[in-house]
């Protein structure tokens, strides 16, 4: 894996309504090789590219179906064979499942719609060293000292682990999404709250906030990619 190869597991359920790899080819600014695993698409050998980007989902990683256990399965192989992974959101609390377990994923006990500062704790070699703003949406959350080797990188005060480094390795997780600009964040909050009405108090109070997106989003794509 002499030269950089990405490739994005794309998680997305409903494409009329989530497209992380159109959001990321965005952000990136060239076309992606990708997988969309929900619908049957087919991994490739663990190790044949040297990044992958894991995207998030309106699924819940609490209740995993067939397809996303067989993708951590995949992304622990990966990693083994030194493939560096970063994972966005549902992708974030994916690695964990893969490298730790079940018991490493929860309910989130306040939800986080909207933009959100995120405290910087630990910049590591993709973060910035200050806090940064950026679009969130989440339900579940990575447990919080749930393995040793779980190094927390940025939090907020609803939610300790929002950025975390597997260790030494090249695996980091991100629970915001810097993929997704103001306009598109909001578009998807818009959307959220007349096709799930009952959580829609959440998806509202993002819209209200005030929208704080510090676009460090090509950066963090530019330093994982020359890892």
């Amino acid at each position: 894996m002499s030269k950089a190869s990405l490739l994005v597991l794309d998680n997305a359920l409903d494409h009329d309504f989530y497209r992380p790899v159109e959001h990321w080819q965005r952000l990136a600014g060239f076309k992606l090789e990708s997988v969309h695993l929900p619908s049957g698409g087919q991994l490739p050998e663990p190790g044949r590219h040297s990044h992958v980007i894991i995207s998030g989902s309106e699924d819940s990683i609490t209740i995993r179906p067939a397809w996303a256990e067989q993708e951590a399965d995949w992304v622990s192989k990966a990693i083994k064979q030194g493939v560096r992974v970063l994972g966005s959101c549902w992708g974030h609390q994916l690695i964990t499942v893969a490298l730790v377990g079940p018991h490493s994923v929860r309910r989130s006990a306040m939800p986080e719609f909207g933009w959100l500062d995120i405290e910087v704790v630990d910049p590591d070699d993709i973060l910035p060293s200050d806090s940064w703003g950026a679009f969130c949406s989440h339900f579940d959350e990575v447990v919080p000292n749930c393995h040793p080797d779980l190094k927390v990188l940025a939090k907020t005060a609803d939610c300790q682990v929002h950025a975390f480094r597997f260790g030494d390795l090249p695996v980091w997780g991100i629970q915001a999404h810097p993929e997704i600009d103001p306009q598109t964040g909001r578009q998807f909050l818009t959307e959220a709250c007349n096709l799930w009405p009952e959580h829609s108090q959440w998806f509202e109070r993002g819209l209200a906030g005030p929208v704080n997106d510090s676009i460090y989003g090509p950066e963090l794509f530019k330093r994982f990619l020359s890892y």
